[in-house]
């Protein structure tokens, strides 16, 4: 029960990877919880082992479950194959080493999502692969980075904390002309709001964690990949033993059907709060690409066609203390790493403290918001409380 390819992406999300009348009219998928698959005769079990073999040969390489997800996932972003993981992390690891080998050097934006540096200065970095971290607003100027071993350009547009909004299109063409090719990690925006694809990236990645699950009880990351990609990322998540379980399978294929609408109120409520702290004297700066005025304003209004719920802030300095007081008595906005869910979110960072390509230079402490499915007047509410005690502690 697939919608036409012509149709709204808001209504793809509803129909895709779906297929009722296949299961006996029932809406959802089922839940297969496998890991042995029997085959029925020796010749079945000989058909298994065949490279093209399309069946089900054993859980950890997929279920009616999994390909139900990947299946619907991979039509929204008009990709040849989608693979589930077990985390964003994994996804991402899987793109890299999909993409790598010994003796590569690869380009990472300064602004990536810190565990992926880990694995680049750890993982990669053992096994013979260098990394250079690029200034994310470099565009086409990346080009002078590019050497002879490089393989691949890793963006995440924008950043998860800093929120710097990529280049794509530019980046893309710089790589392509030098036989590099581009990863994504487009798990802010997913593929409601912006399509790497469309922009010419190789693979591209997401935290289903997130706005996919959306509602804090998932853990997933999916590969999407097209071309002589595709086949590379499956075989590459199945030789490292990544797969995703049966119920978070399904609880993600739940979250799907009401992305846009959740994602459409989390979009909007962000701005609203984004406005309202952009006004409070505590607050130096909003880091949110979809407000007029931000630094990566103009490319993300050409290249996205919304804005999710995550953006930054960063408040005039002020002594810990005080920071403690705005936080800890905040009753609506939990202090958590996460996002994507149903639930506002606040989180410290300070991103003096990975950048090695360029410099972060507010003085002030950043702070990171998610802005779930609340009503906003009870959110500002909640922050002007938490600035009425950052002040009388300043007193």
């Amino acid at each position: 029960m697939s919608a036409d390819k012509n149709t709204k992406i808001e209504t793809r999300l509803v129909h895709a990877g779906r297929a009722p009348h296949q299961n006996h009219g029932v809406v959802n998928p089922p839940i297969y919880h496998a890991s042995t698959i029997l085959q029925p005769t020796l010749d079945a079990w000989d058909a298994v082992r065949d490279p093209g073999y399309a069946g089900y040969s054993y859980g950890r390489f997929g279920t009616p479950t999994s390909r139900s997800l990947e299946g619907a996932v991979a039509e929204l972003y008009g990709a040849d194959e989608a693979v589930a993981v077990s985390s964003g992390l994994a996804a991402i690891s899987v793109g890299l080493m999909t993409l790598t080998k010994a003796g590569d050097h690869i380009l990472v934006t300064d602004s990536a999502y810190y565990p992926c540096r880990k694995i680049c200065n750890g993982v990669l970095k053992k096994y013979g692969v260098e990394t250079t971290y690029y200034d994310p607003t470099i565009g086409a100027g990346i080009a002078a980075l590019i050497r002879p071993e490089t393989s691949l350009i890793v963006t995440e547009s924008p950043g998860s904390v800093t929120f710097e909004v990529q280049d794509i299109p530019a980046i893309v063409a710089a790589a392509h002309a030098r036989g590099v090719k581009v990863m994504a990690d487009n798990t802010w925006a997913t593929a409601l709001y912006f399509n790497p694809f469309d922009h010419g990236a190789d693979l591209v990645v997401e935290a289903a964690t997130k706005y996919i699950g959306g509602h804090s009880d998932v853990m997933m990351g999916l590969v999407l990949s097209r071309g002589p990609n595709a086949r590379a990322a499956r075989s590459t998540a199945n030789a490292l033993g990544h797969c995703s379980g049966a119920d978070d399978l399904y609880l993600a294929q739940r979250g799907l059907r009401t992305l846009a609408v959740r994602l459409a109120r989390c979009q909007e409520t962000g701005l609203t709060l984004a406005r309202w702290l952009k006004a409070r004297p505590e607050v130096a700066r909003v880091l949110h690409p979809a407000l007029p005025g931000d630094p990566g304003h103009a490319i993300w209004q050409r290249d996205f066609r919304g804005a999710s719920g995550l953006f930054s802030f960063v408040l005039h300095p002020v002594e810990r203390p005080a920071l403690a007081r705005f936080l800890d008595g905040l009753m609506l906005f939990g202090m958590g790493a996460s996002w994507g869910g149903y639930e506002s979110l606040i989180m410290p960072n300070d991103p003096r403290a990975i950048r090695t390509a360029t410099r972060w230079t507010d003085p002030g402490p950043l702070l990171r918001i998610h802005a779930g499915l609340e009503d906003p007047a009870d959110l500002i509410a909640d922050l002007e409380a938490g600035f009425e005690r950052l002040a009388a502690a300043g007193r």
